[in-house]
């Protein structure tokens, strides 16, 4: 090569390693978002990736027992959580109940850090109390306040593991008499050997005859999906892709995407299709 074109050639590539590098980019770091070892962290999560690479960013799941301590120590940058459980882990002495009260506490007590997207509020997995349809009938009322007017004396029932609420309102219930899983619960209320059966608002496995409770007057604390993420370590886009599922995301969604993972879906092919039906931005 002539000595003047190989100059030319290097002043080139000079300049270009002081603006890109020269030979290519170095690619901008994946953002890590952390999952705990249940379906529906690993399924959020998986979704919350699925919008920052929507717009444009790199990211991947990374799955851990705690993801909020990984959080907290650096080793993901993003966590998706629901704001009644969040705040109950900061601040155990908390009192708020609805929707907006509870993201605002949970956000008062974030470490510092830490900082909280916007929540989806049409998006709830809260624990729900679930009773015959001949219940409902009789009680003539669909939502937990009828709960409340026909507190004495009922049997409750609960999935080993979960802790529901011993008190809804002025109701105090009994000690839920615990089943292995979700069949053996609703297979109890069906036949009557309990009255009422705890499961969550975001279920996917409630049978037919079994009325699911609404909580229109907020006796029970909301449990609303949110993002959690480190300050100043996303940009501007990425913090924007986070707060776009507030917007589209509802709890029929949620309940839905966790039915199909149940049966056997792969939980980040689940996110990409319902991103993929619901274009974030619009």
């Amino acid at each position: 090569m002539p000595v003047r074109r190989l100059a030319a050639t290097l002043l080139s590539c000079g300049w270009a390693l002081l603006i890109v590098g020269c030979g290519g980019t170095d690619a901008p770091p994946s953002v890590a978002v952390g999952a705990g070892p249940d379906a529906e962290s690993e399924l959020l999560a998986q979704l919350y990736a699925a919008a920052i690479r929507y717009y444009g960013s790199p990211a991947h799941v990374e799955r851990g027992d705690d993801p909020v301590t990984d959080l907290d120590s650096g080793d993901v940058q993003v966590v998706p959580g629901l704001t009644g459980r969040l705040l109950t882990r900061f601040d155990p002495e908390a009192v708020a109940l609805g929707d907006e009260q509870v993201y605002r506490s949970m956000i008062s007590s974030l470490p510092e850090g830490i900082a909280a997207g916007d929540y989806a509020m049409s998006a709830s997995d809260e624990p729900a109390p679930a009773v015959a349809e001949a219940t409902a009938t009789r009680w003539d009322g669909r939502d937990v306040s009828a709960l409340v007017k026909h507190c004495a004396g009922q049997r409750v029932g609960a999935v080993e593991g979960e802790v529901p609420p011993a008190e809804v309102g002025a109701c105090t219930l009994a000690e839920p008499r615990e089943y292995p899983d979700p069949t053996s619960l609703f297979a109890a209320l069906r036949s009557g050997r309990i009255d009422v059966a705890w499961t969550s608002s975001a279920a996917s496995d409630v049978p037919d005859g079994v009325v699911v409770l609404a909580d229109k007057t907020s006796l029970i604390r909301a449990e609303n999906v949110v993002p959690l993420y480190r300050r100043n370590e996303l940009s501007e886009r990425q913090v924007l892709a986070l707060n776009q599922i507030a917007g589209e995301l509802d709890t029929g969604s949620l309940a839905d995407m966790l039915r199909k993972v149940g049966e056997g879906a792969d939980s980040g092919a689940v996110a990409a299709e319902w991103l993929a039906s619901h274009p974030l931005g619009r």
